[in-house]
């Protein structure tokens, strides 16, 4: 057994404080307090805030390699996600199964630095540099599992159903590495797949078809039928130009597509959702599916601002994912979704009364849901603790009275992690991962992948 002592704890109906945590030898919780357990037990008192470790709910691993290298815009251009996207096709291209690992485990250490304990890796880099086939088809999603161990962090991996170029065309010879040619390729791998969960005791699996633009859509309709009772993941109306396409093709706009053809219910999680009527929005939230957004990539790629403020007001459910990696940290992520709604309302009042409780309740419960767990607080008995520690030192943070720890906390700068536990362990203190190894790794496979890319 451990113990440790927090300053104050976050459960959904407020903080513990203070807050006493007992863990056994797999890190699962036997005790949870605002008393100390019995005399004589050594205790480590740590000054800070626990709250739960976040979930990174949407994560396209092979794009931390890029970020910051497609930002070159020549003068006379436009550049928008179309061009960015094959700016991406060449990182694709480049990265062979080790140096997927080493870009993987880096970015997943640097998740949990930030405080995320959990990543849905959307996973369609599936084949070799040519488009070959693995012998182990799993391959590549393996790579991700062990870099997830690597690292320390949870990963639920999706499989990602790949097969077309676009509404109604062939895939293009730059997809070639996240070709599924059809359903039964593509359960082939998915069932391939679970071998790779063998490898890490922390590891579970979602199921995904990319987009209505990169699937039949009758072989959507299949996908899900199969996979009836795991997290279903589909980007949906990231794009205007994705709506426009998907009007000319079947005569409905994506998500019009999805609400009327698939059983949306609460394991669909629907990336992005960003250009959508107020019919759509209503849709959306009576189905009980979640969004995921991806504030800093959808802000970075010009996408668009989802309608939160009507999709919240109808109860609503959502989380967040990192989606390209080109931010990371999750009370920035919050911030720019509540600061746009400020933004194009000019009202301050995006979310019922607290907005940083209500942000991170949502996210963590419906992020939960995502990986396809089910919780009934923030810390449980009987569940892992997995959590991020913020330093209750910090000057705004210590002057801050304990009703505004979490609005200071989210809309405040300079709040610290103290670290991130997973499964009762320091994984990240004071700033620093406990391996040192995953950086140098990193740095390696990094020089001999090219370091320009032109969008």
């Amino acid at each position: 057994m451990k113990y440790y002592k927090f300053s104050g704890l976050l459960q959904k109906e407020g903080w513990i404080t203070p807050a006493y945590v007992g863990v056994n030898t797999a890190g699962i919780i036997t005790y949870l307090s605002d008393s100390p357990p019995a005399q004589g037990i050594a205790l480590e008192s740590v000054l800070g805030l626990a709250l739960p470790g976040f979930q990174n709910a949407h994560s396209h691993a092979f794009q931390y390699a890029m970020a910051g290298m497609a930002e070159n815009h020549p003068v006379g251009t436009n550049d928008d996600f179309w061009t960015w996207r094959e700016a991406m096709y060449q990182c694709a291209l480049s990265v062979n199964p080790e140096q997927a690992e080493d870009i993987a485990t880096m970015l997943y250490a640097e998740m949990l630095r930030v405080g995320y304990t959990h990543v849905a890796e959307f996973h369609y880099l599936h084949h070799d540099r040519d488009g070959k086939k693995f012998s182990d088809l799993a391959e590549m999603g393996k790579r991700m599992v062990i870099a997830a161990k690597r690292a320390g962090i949870k990963i639920t991996l999706i499989p990602v159903f790949y097969q077309k170029g676009g509404f109604g065309q062939d895939p293009q010879p730059r997809q070639r590495r996240f070709i599924s040619k059809s359903v039964e390729d593509f359960l082939k791998l998915f069932e391939a797949s679970k071998g790779a969960l063998t490898l890490y005791e922390n590891s579970n699996l979602a199921i995904s078809t990319h987009s209505l633009r990169a699937v039949d859509l009758k072989d959507i309709v299949a996908t899900v039928d199969f996979a009836n009772d795991i997290p279903f993941h589909m980007h949906v109306a990231e794009q205007k130009k994705e709506v426009e396409d998907c009007l000319a093709h079947c005569n409905r706009r994506p998500m019009q597509w999805v609400l009327e053809n698939l059983p949306v219910d609460k394991r669909f999680h629907l990336v992005h959702s960003t250009h959508l009527s107020d019919e759509e929005i209503k849709g959306l939230a009576k189905s009980g599916a979640s969004v995921v957004l991806c504030p800093s990539t959808e802000g970075n790629l010009g996408d668009g601002i989802f309608k939160m403020r009507e999709f919240v007001s109808l109860g609503g459910r959502w989380s967040i994912g990192t989606d390209s990696h080109i931010g990371l940290n999750p009370l920035e992520e919050f911030r720019m979704i509540d600061y746009r709604q400020r933004l194009i309302s000019n009202l301050r009042n995006t979310f019922p009364e607290d907005s940083a409780s209500y942000m991170i309740d949502e996210s963590v419960t419906s992020g939960r849901r995502a990986m396809g767990l089910v919780t009934s607080d923030h810390f449980e008995t009987g569940k892992s603790f997995d959590a991020i520690i913020y330093d209750l030192k910090t000057p705004l943070l210590e002057a801050a009275a304990k009703e505004n720890w979490l609005s200071t906390l989210v809309y405040s700068p300079g709040n610290n992690p103290l670290g991130t536990i997973v499964n009762g362990n320091w994984i990240v203190k004071q700033g620093r991962h406990h391996s040192t190894e995953i950086s140098k790794r990193f740095k390696y496979s990094m020089k001999s992948l090219p370091r320009k890319i032109q969008s």
